[in-house]
């Protein structure tokens, strides 16, 4: 995944967590260990730029509804009903399976309370996670339990980026999440704007996912979503805008002018019934475009392999086959997610000097063969199960379906367990 699109026969060899050298039989004489990876397509790990954690144990409880209303009858209820321990069966259940599908990065937003036992869970798996701390503080229609003043909510953000700053290698880093336009007052986005400029810190929001949603922003601030960030100083490249489905082309022009990054989430918005957002034509306009599952609660899967699938053949729906060609996609989910992150030296291409970030799916199986392109052969015919092994950091995290720093049935059961308590509390 380098600009000059390499596909390589060849070593990657791999010295204190970091790419050495790429092809031919690079270090290999010299190597303490040796992985096989014949038979498979070695790939930087993706990485996941719309990720909600905490809701990993609402998979299969809110069903069948619009998005207004799916936060107000079963997230946001299930959200308040967390506390520390169900957060962390939360996210490392999350964490495995991302890892088990090849995803090594994600951006993640959390809720209003508990993120740093998000964090403390999240340091011993291996995971590479920008994590927000949800702002919200304006109530509507949500429980009491998340609704917290904007300065309360912004310095408990803030000391989170201070304590973590300088832990875990840096692999795990802190942003500003104000959960979006209608659950914030504008003096909360505008100092989320003079904080995240100050202490360079990402902005990760969601904006015009829904119709419902807009018609609300409108009715509210006279503006569409874009629009209104950007009279308040929130457009900038360090904004990463979930959804973006109904964008007009004045907000088209608003994203590419102010280098805001757009966070696609095709299985979600199919799921809400949202609608398909325009990335092809966002992309003529230069706009950074990645890759993200949402979380498991309007998708039901955290896996890469079924959000490319669907960015690709939503877009040959709207506009024809090759609107959205599988290279485009492989590059959405690895390379441009790394630009979103503002983690593009550090991490989603194969090159010297590059964090080993690294995955390595199975290309042989009988559900992919023939294809010789091997970015239609990864977005078209592979699966979750084809990864054979994730690598952050130089550390393998999982191999051959098992994870190597936790027992998967555990954090299964653990999940269910959790879930069980979540139901209870929220009276669902």
């Amino acid at each position: 995944m380098n600009d000059a699109w390499d596909v390589v026969q060849g070593d990657v060899h791999v010295v204190d967590g970091r790419i050495a050298a790429v092809g031919g039989d690079a270090g290999a004489a010299h190597a303490d260990s040796t992985i096989d990876a014949r038979g498979a397509f070695l790939l930087p790990g993706f990485v996941q730029t719309h990720i909600h954690l905490c809701q990993t144990l609402f998979r299969g409880l809110a069903e069948d509804l619009p998005l207004l209303e799916w936060l107000r009858r079963r997230v946001w209820p299930l959200e308040a009903a967390h506390d520390d321990r169900t957060l962390a069966v939360a996210a490392r259940l999350a964490a495995a399976e991302l890892q088990l599908g090849g995803t090594t990065s994600v951006l993640t937003m959390e809720t209003v309370h508990g993120t740093e036992a998000v964090f403390d869970a999240l340091a011993p798996t291996g995971l590479r996670a920008t994590i927000g701390k949800c702002l919200m503080d304006v109530r509507g229609e949500a429980p009491a339990r998340l609704h917290q003043p904007a300065a309360a909510g912004l310095t408990e953000a803030l000391s989170l980026h201070k304590r973590w700053s300088s832990l875990a290698n840096g692999r795990l880093r802190a942003a500003l999440a104000p959960r979006f336009a209608l659950s914030c007052t504008r003096e909360l986005l505008e100092a989320t704007a003079g904080a995240a400029a100050e202490h360079n810190l990402l902005v990760h929001t969601h904006a015009s996912e829904q119709q419902d949603e807009i018609a609300l922003v409108r009715k509210q601030t006279g503006l569409d979503n874009v629009a209104y960030f950007a009279t308040l100083g929130l457009a900038s490249h360090r904004l990463c805008a979930a959804h973006c489905v109904w964008v007009t082309e004045d907000e088209q022009r608003l994203l590419a002018e102010h280098q805001i990054k757009v966070l696609h989430c095709p299985g979600s918005n199919l799921k809400l019934g949202s609608g398909i957002a325009p990335i092809p034509e966002m992309r003529a306009r230069n706009v950074r475009v990645s890759i993200g599952a949402d979380g498991a609660a309007c998708n039901n899967t955290l896996d890469m392999f079924h959000e490319m699938r669907l960015a690709a053949t939503l877009q040959a729906m709207r506009l024809g086959p090759g609107a959205l060609p599988a290279r485009d996609v492989v590059t959405m989910a690895t390379r441009e997610g790394a630009r979103a992150l503002g983690l593009d030296d550090e991490i989603g291409s194969i090159e010297a000097g590059k964090r080993a970030d690294l995955i390595l799916v199975g290309s042989a199986d009988l559900h992919q063969t023939p294809a010789p392109d091997p970015y239609v052969r990864l977005v078209f015919s592979s699966r979750a199960s084809d990864v054979r092994l994730t690598m952050v950091d130089g550390t393998v995290v999982a191999r051959d379906g098992e994870l190597t720093w936790a027992d998967r049935a555990a954090i299964a059961h653990d999940g269910v367990d959790a879930a069980r308590i979540l139901i209870e509390r929220a009276g669902l």
